[in-house]
């Protein structure tokens, strides 16, 4: 039995997340969410699209936009391979997000989630959902929801210059 599993209160349920990293970022997103997670995905670039779309990605006969967390951080591109988990939401929208590397899952409560700090900036306020402290630091929750394409061209949090085909 998880330690979580052992302390939380009564009726209370943990949540299942999987860390990721970005960065020298800890993330985490919930495993309900996640329908798959791809090893060393190389995406093709697509013409004009916004910085943070890092391609696109062909999954089960799908195309798929593969949205990079370390551009939606303001973080500079890497060209190692990389992991895509790919999300799907509640309204049956799938997108694949680029991370780092998948360190595994754990266990948490909700009721542990803590709100963002005051002094976010704007781009990380528009996907971070809280944050846990961890024995290691803080690992912040990530949003699915907030995360789709769609929705981050629709927040304008994510504005990109001007670029030439």
């Amino acid at each position: 039995m998880r330690l979580v599993e052992q302390l939380r209160p009564q009726g209370e349920a943990a949540i299942q997340l999987c860390s990721v990293h970005a960065g020298t970022g800890l993330f985490g997103v919930d495993t309900r969410a996640i329908c798959e997670v791809l090893g060393d995905a190389v995406p093709q670039r697509v013409p004009l699209a916004p910085d943070y779309i890092a391609g696109v990605l062909t999954y089960r006969g799908d195309v798929l936009a593969a949205v990079s967390l370390r551009m939606l951080l303001g973080l500079e591109p890497i060209s190692r391979g990389h992991r895509v988990l790919v999300i799907e939401d509640a309204g049956g929208e799938r997108f694949g997000l680029m991370v780092d590397s998948v360190s595994g899952m754990l266990s948490a409560l909700e009721s542990d989630l803590e709100p963002n700090p005051a002094t976010l900036e704007a781009r990380c306020e528009a996907i971070f959902d809280g944050v846990f402290r961890m024995d290691t630091g803080l690992m912040t929750r990530l949003d699915p929801m907030r995360l789709r394409p769609t929705e981050l061209a629709r927040s304008g949090a994510f504005q990109t210059k001007e670029r030439t085909p």
